[in-house]
């Protein structure tokens, strides 16, 4: 009892103070010549009230930790809290946290060629560190194979750990348009998750509660493409690491009513700069398209890089794969487009897809180059990115950079190697 009561009592009184504070308070260090969002204090606040409640969601709501490409809106209708690992090694990576943590797993005897994201995690659950405090326990685990096969055997690392249950959203890859037949699976495995769902939470589902947490995370996707969408705006509002920094919201808080009431603050606010014509660079003479992760542990030096080459990065495939297939999420036939959203995004898709996709984003943010990461952790993200950065320049006529380096491991960065070919690159383009 003392649990809930102190759970509500953080979430109702304490939390909106919180949020209230950290919007008011003056925000982080601005990125050299950089003009900062008035929302990233709004963003802060609710990062830190989303991993503050967490601690002691315990007891009181069952825990699920999620990746990032599973269907999450089958838990919120059995009130579970959610956490995302993958976003939570983002954020120890942009603290610089990541090689530390990663070698805690090596040390264990985890391969350093395994996923960064998955040794941070797993360094956390041997090490106890973390910059959020601490993370709730969970109940239960939650994958997609539908961004890589890695997160399959981390989570059955984590559910041998834990002694908890790992459940399975299996999609098939589509080598071609999505078949019949592969639907057909999928519908038969939702219809087996949810009465695992049911056993595990020990409540009933409800459909109501499953068609109103699709309306809302349709909403908040469709608003979120209305965000990427500013940036088509020349100048841009806003720099794709800008865009990056707000991503949380719509990965781990995805059907929850605070990130559309966030989304809301932040596209108002590129609207108005749209507007007003305000940009983070006092000249935009190059415009480019990232391909891949982030890299979170250099956000503010490539950032501060461009800015000075008088570039912006304003779109990203990364990025457009929350909001690329929010066009099958239909909440009168639930199931069906569930299945179809989370099974067509661009890592379950064949490279035709992919070079389709940077083609088309390519031409809507007028693009003058594209600035490929090659993902050292990411192979399902960074396989096939030389032929078509080929193809791209040999029949489309479009420049492109491959970057080589990590998303949260700092160690396989080369500073000097990757500024000289960035600064070359740039260069050409003018």
């Amino acid at each position: 009892m003392f649990g809930q009561v102190r759970y509500w009592a953080l979430k109702e009184l304490f939390i909106p103070l919180l949020r209230t504070y950290e919007a008011k308070r003056r925000g982080s260090r601005p990125r050299k010549g950089s003009l900062p969002l008035s929302s990233n204090r709004v963003l802060k606040g609710l990062i830190m009230s989303h991993y503050y409640l967490g601690r002691y969601a315990k007891g009181v709501l069952p825990v699920a930790w999620v990746t990032s490409g599973a269907p999450v809106e089958l838990l919120r209708p059995f009130g579970f809290y959610t956490i995302y690992p993958e976003n939570h090694s983002a954020l120890c990576a942009a603290q610089k946290m990541g090689g530390g943590l990663c070698l805690v797993a090596e040390e264990r005897g985890y391969s350093k060629d395994l996923c960064s994201y998955a040794k941070i995690d797993l360094g956390v659950f041997f090490s106890g560190r973390t910059p959020v405090g601490r993370l709730p326990k969970p109940d239960l685990l939650f994958a997609s194979n539908n961004i890589c096969g890695t997160v399959l055997y981390w989570y059955r690392v984590l559910s041998k750990e834990y002694s908890i249950p790992l459940i399975v959203f299996d999609t098939p890859f589509n080598y071609g348009p999505l078949r019949q037949e592969d639907l057909d699976y999928m519908l038969d495995q939702i219809e087996e998750i949810i009465e695992k769902l049911q056993r595990i939470s020990k409540r009933e589902f409800r459909m109501e509660r499953l068609i109103k947490t699709m309306r809302l995370s349709k909403a908040t996707c469709e608003l979120w493409q209305e965000i990427l969408n500013t940036m088509k705006q020349i100048p841009a509002p806003a720099t794709i690491f800008d865009i990056f920094s707000h991503m949380l919201p719509i990965v781990s808080l995805r059907g929850l009513r605070s990130a559309h009431s966030y989304y809301q603050v932040l596209y108002w606010e590129l609207l108005q700069r749209v507007r007003d014509k305000v940009s983070p660079l006092s000249e935009e003479r190059i415009r480019l398209l990232w391909d891949n992760i982030a890299i979170w542990y250099k956000m503010r030096d490539l950032s501060e890089l461009m800015m000075r080459h008088k570039a912006n990065l304003v779109g990203a495939t990364y990025t457009n794969a929350w909001a690329e297939t929010i066009v099958h999420m239909d909440p009168t036939r639930p199931f069906e487009s569930l299945a179809k959203a989370y099974s067509l995004v661009i890592l379950n898709n064949n490279l035709y897809h992919r070079l389709e996709l940077i083609r088309k984003l390519a031409t809507e943010f007028k693009v003058n180059g594209v600035i490929m990461h090659s993902a050292r952790s990411c192979k399902p993200y960074s396989l096939g990115q030389y032929d078509i950065k080929r193809i791209l320049q040999e029949r489309y006529n479009l420049p492109c950079l491959i970057l080589e380096g990590d998303i949260a491991d700092e160690r396989y960065y080369s500073d000097e190697g990757n500024k000289t070919r960035i600064e070359a690159f740039l260069e050409s383009l003018i």
